[in-house]
């Protein structure tokens, strides 16, 4: 015992004791000599993915297919073409090549008779299904039908898919959903005084309904059905295995939303929304009716023809991990119903991710990079589909705010500023006007635009990250699809050894390792060690002691 006490007091940190008696001891023994600090840890290899992936399908440039001009695609990863030329001119009016190269089902964007003579049809059937990504499985270990935010990460996701054919990974080897099969839940174009039906086949295990929030729409169908997606006043949810079809004919253009109404404080989070835009009715408008993932759009309308440069689709969601991960975790639909509809509580919720068109960062800059060259007119598009708020903050540049949920500002009252507010479901039109100016544009560089509510630059903690994206003029873009940057080197953000806290976040130009991990220090560890060990014989010996006495 006495040995043991000895020992507790030779490794015991002086640190641990009180400071008066730590100022007796360095009086009678004297300061402890130098200590050096321990070594750095050597930077972690890591295997970083192929940061701009080689165009071996001809996606990118510019092309005719089936009588569509479809725009060239300056991102690194771009749209199908075959599938916008399909959405253009309805997948039941194009070949069999172009489907099968759209991999769309004959029934997915029906466009029939041109009921006013203009040119275009004004009669459309529109199937959509609903798809989970990241989900778990029964037989693997990792999700099935898989989408990657980011480097390594996996969030559980709900989306809105056109109808399509065949299987949902790229193939029977992967586990990687196909291009079609992705966040956000595509943007749907329409024309104004169009007859629009919407079909929902519910091939979820859950009910959902479409709610088509802010577009012009009947509250009863022709046959007096419920029209307005609302469980609670309109119609019942639409069961697992069931379809029900939405009459729409808008008379007011803009751009509007759609999402499930069912529990919307979770499907809605989930991914079940869109952007809507209704487009002004003029002779020969042929739409791309859909936009998978938003971004660019590669087939504008008559008239943004007429006024812009191009045009971007902005569509903004966050991800609450709780949520999120909880379709991973079993495949029974009833427990998984009652942890997110019940056990879940959104009112403690907390952002974890922040998405530009399904992506963060640096993703988003292989999809949602906005290519621009000087003395253009661009316009944006921007939903918010979060839980947030977002300050959207543009560098170089200032936006003209033209529209507040699909409504146009009169041109005497509209704001340019460099920040704009975008609430929860709020939409907002802008226009990005590259003439160097001073005013509404700096020069040209490459310009980055995120929400500058800071945690929205990160991915989970970690920067850089989220929904940032850039404006990025042709001198300073790869021949590849990215930024021309002067600044650090982007290799590591592509590996999700960054995102998971493994790599310091200086170290691409940190040679020396002035910021290194620093080495744990073992002799701190083996007198933690005989501390423990010598504190354990002491009361084993005390309690011997105490029975001894009685």
């Amino acid at each position: 015992m006495v040995l043991s006490l000895g020992f507790i007091s030779v490794t015991v940190p002086i640190d641990w004791t009180p400071k008066q008696f730590q100022k007796y001891y360095y009086k009678w023994v004297g300061p402890s000599g130098y200590v050096s600090a321990p070594d750095s840890v050597p930077e972690k290899r890591v295997e970083v993915e192929d940061i701009c992936p080689p165009d071996h399908k001809g996606w990118r440039p510019g092309q005719v297919i089936e009588g569509v001009n479809i725009l060239p695609s300056a991102a690194c990863l771009s749209d199908n073409p075959h599938a916008v030329a399909a959405f253009v001119k309805g997948t039941n009016n194009v070949s069999h090549m172009t489907l099968m190269e759209s991999k769309l089902a004959p029934d997915a964007v029906v466009k029939g008779a041109d009921l006013d003579g203009d040119g275009d049809p004004d009669i459309i059937h529109i199937r959509l299904e609903v798809m989970e990504l990241n989900g778990g499985s029964p037989d693997l270990a990792e999700s099935i039908t898989s989408f990657d935010i980011a480097p390594g990460i996996q969030p559980g996701l709900w989306v809105f898919t056109p109808k399509t054919f065949g299987m949902s990974t790229e193939n029977f080897e992967s586990l990687k959903a196909n291009r079609m099969l992705r966040a956000p839940s595509p943007v749907i174009r329409v024309e104004q005084g169009d007859q629009i039906k919407i079909t929902l086949e519910n091939t979820h295990y859950m009910p959902h309904t479409i709610h088509l929030h802010g577009v012009d729409h009947p509250f009863v169908d022709a046959d007096g059905n419920g029209n307005d997606g609302v469980p609670q006043t309109s119609e019942l949810p639409l069961m697992p295995g069931k379809s029900r079809t939405y009459d729409i004919n808008p008379r007011q253009t803009g751009t509007m939303f759609y999402h499930c109404h069912v529990q919307p404080q979770i499907h809605i989070m989930m991914g079940l929304q869109g952007m809507f835009v209704v487009e002004e009715n003029k002779p020969n408008n042929w739409l791309q009716t859909l936009n998978i993932g938003a971004g660019q759009v590669r087939h504008q309308s008559v008239a943004i023809n007429e006024k812009y440069d191009a045009e971007y689709d902005l569509h903004y969601q966050t991800i609450d991990k709780e949520l999120h991960e909880l379709i991973q975790q079993t495949n029974d639909a009833r427990l998984t119903v009652k942890d997110m509809h019940r056990n879940y509580d959104i009112t403690d919720s907390t952002v974890d991710y922040y998405l530009l068109n399904g992506r963060s960062f640096p993703y988003t800059i292989q999809e949602s990079i906005v290519a621009v060259k000087p003395d253009q007119l661009i316009k944006f598009r921007v939903l918010n589909g979060g839980s947030e708020g977002i300050s959207l903050h543009t560098h170089g540049h200032k936006f003209t705010i033209t529209h507040y949920d699909g409504i146009g500002v009169a041109p005497i009252a509209q704001i340019t500023r460099d920040v704009v507010w975008v609430a929860p479901a709020q939409r907002v039109d802008l226009d990005i006007n590259t003439t160097n100016d001073g005013l509404h544009n700096y020069g040209e560089g490459a310009w980055i635009f995120h929400d500058h509510v800071e945690m929205a630059v990160t991915n989970d903690g970690i920067s850089p990250g989220g929904s940032g994206s850039a404006i990025v003029y042709e001198k300073y873009m790869t021949e590849g699809g990215m930024p021309r940057g002067l600044g650090v080197d982007w290799n590591k953000f592509f590996s999700p050894e960054y995102y998971s806290r493994e790599i310091p976040v200086w170290s691409s130009y940190d040679p020396l390792g002035l910021f290194a991990d620093v080495e744990p220090d073992s002799q701190w560890m083996v007198k933690l060690i005989s501390l423990g060990v010598a504190l354990g014989v002491f009361l084993l010996s005390l309690l011997g002691l105490l029975r001894r006495s009685k």
